[in-house]
């Protein structure tokens, strides 16, 4: 069977009676098979499960009662919610831990007839950017399993990237659906903060934490978001707002004022040919008419302090209530319940947890409470003005998505460094507007370029129209 590269493909075929729902499922699980023991990118696939639901789509797509998935076999990041089935966010924390109920997101997947195959690594509690600080081990990228895939949501970047399945969902706190896909040549579009519910996401940050697709297309980053999101009684932070139908608003404007941050394009930290890539990307958007202008970015060295600060506060409080005691993993050796609190969590969590952990709490104490958190709260507002105020000025703005090219694994062993390849990522997340990498090349030795598009609070429309025709662009 042929590698789709889109839902439309597949449904064509469909429709011809050339292929079926079951078959899919069988050409993805056989890949599953012979390349997951070395990319690692599932940690759990559920063949009888997804057997049993391509069957009952088939039947649908006879009946014409199919939904608009029908035929997308999808796999989901390990830190989505899907009754009965395990949830552990990669972490020993949540060893033996099963979902009891089934994520907002997730269910509208499961109703429009998409089919789950499995599970995807990541790092532990998504908290990390190279899918190294899983308690299963790292995904290893395809293009050369020695590199790492990007994170938190490596595995559903691989598993993308690889045909283990047509399209994953994850989840983006600072750009954990935009990295890996940039590292690994796919799609990755994290939507406006609170355009899908949160429900059944396990929390990381949760003022910073969206659910999004990644795909091979464009087109199926648009469906699959229209799909999961709207309004969820079971979110309160959830927008109210109308979902337009994103899938069927692909036709780009002729022309658009585009800004580029100039600092980002320059920078000295910037890799040489993502550089070229961008130079060349701009040049390509002038030559079809649309304004391209550098603007200035005053903050741009404030955000990953500013990000670290507040998310790490975040996932303090959030993560309090893994103690050992009500789910989960729980230190044998406990003797009373002091000590149970403290061997499950040091037992439980890995090191970067850990680090987040210690870091979040010391910016919340009593003493650092003003000179930090309050500070750094002070600065995101900045950073959201003008951000917001640029995007006024502009229909879009454009930037890297990465400072590098997908690195090898073991290379940033120092946090910090590990923490700077989010440079580029981290404004759209604290700014809450949305997101997008698309793929527009590769360097000398074959390694994926990923260039982010950002738009205005819920302007998914506009801005998925416009990636798709860059996409296009490259593609042709």
């Amino acid at each position: 069977m042929k590698r789709f590269q889109s839902l439309s493909e597949v449904r064509s075929e469909l429709t011809a009676g050339t292929t079926s729902c079951r078959q899919l499922v069988e050409y993805y699980l056989g890949n599953i098979e012979r390349q997951n023991s070395t990319l690692n990118a599932f940690l759990e696939v559920w063949p009888d499960e997804a057997r049993a639901q391509a069957d009952a789509v088939d039947a649908k797509l006879a009946a014409g009662t199919a939904g608009p998935l029908a035929g997308m076999v999808i796999g989901i990041k390990d830190v989505l919610a899907y009754a009965g089935h395990s949830l552990q966010s990669s972490s020993l924390m949540l060893d033996g831990f099963k979902s009891l109920y089934t994520g907002t997101a997730v269910q509208r997947l499961l109703d429009a007839d998409a089919i789950i195959i499995g599970r995807q690594n990541c790092d532990e509690f998504a908290m990390g950017g190279s899918n190294e600080t899983s308690y299963f081990g790292p995904a290893r990228n395809a293009v050369d399993p020695s590199r790492v895939p990007g994170g938190s949501s490596g595995g559903s970047a691989v598993a993308v990237q690889s045909d283990m399945c047509l399209a994953s969902i994850g989840s983006d706190t600072g750009g954990s659906v935009r990295q890996p896909a940039a590292f690994c040549g796919v799609v990755g579009f994290k939507p406006t903060y609170s355009r899908i519910s949160r429900y059944g996401l396990v929390a990381f940050a949760s003022s910073f934490d969206q659910i999004g697709p990644i795909t091979r297309s464009v087109a199926d980053a648009a469906l699959l978001t229209e799909i999961m999101a709207g309004p969820d009684g079971m979110d309160s932070t959830a927008s109210q707002r109308e979902v337009p139908a994103y899938s069927q608003q692909l036709t780009p404007a002729a022309h658009y004022r585009i800004g580029y941050i100039a600092d980002a394009v320059n920078s000295e930290g910037l890799n040489p040919e993502i550089k070229a890539a961008m130079e060349t990307q701009l040049d390509l958007l002038r030559g079809q008419g649309h304004v391209v202008e550098a603007v200035d970015f005053p903050y741009l060295d404030f955000m990953i302090p500013t990000y670290y600060i507040l998310t790490t506060a975040e996932a303090s409080s959030n993560l309090g209530r893994f103690d050992g005691v009500k789910y989960g993993y729980r230190a044998p050796d406990a003797t009373d319940l002091e000590s149970l609190y403290k061997k499950s969590r040091a037992q439980g969590f890995g090191a970067e947890v850990q680090r987040r952990i210690l870091l979040g709490t010391f910016v919340l104490s009593a003493n650092y409470y003003d000179a930090y958190y309050t500070k750094a709260q002070r600065v995101r507002r900045l950073i959201k003005d003008k951000t917001d105020e640029l995007l006024r000025q502009y229909d879009f703005l454009v930037l890297p998505t990465t400072p590098t090219t997908a690195f090898k694994i073991g290379e940033k062993q120092d946090p910090v460094s590990m923490y700077l390849a989010d440079i580029f990522t981290v404004q759209a997340s604290l700014a809450g507007v949305p997101a997008i990498s698309v793929p527009v090349g590769e360097d000398s030795t074959g390694l994926p370029i990923g260039l982010q598009i950002m738009a205005g609070s819920f302007r998914e429309a506009e801005l998925l129209a416009f990636a798709s025709a860059i996409t296009e662009e490259v593609v042709a």
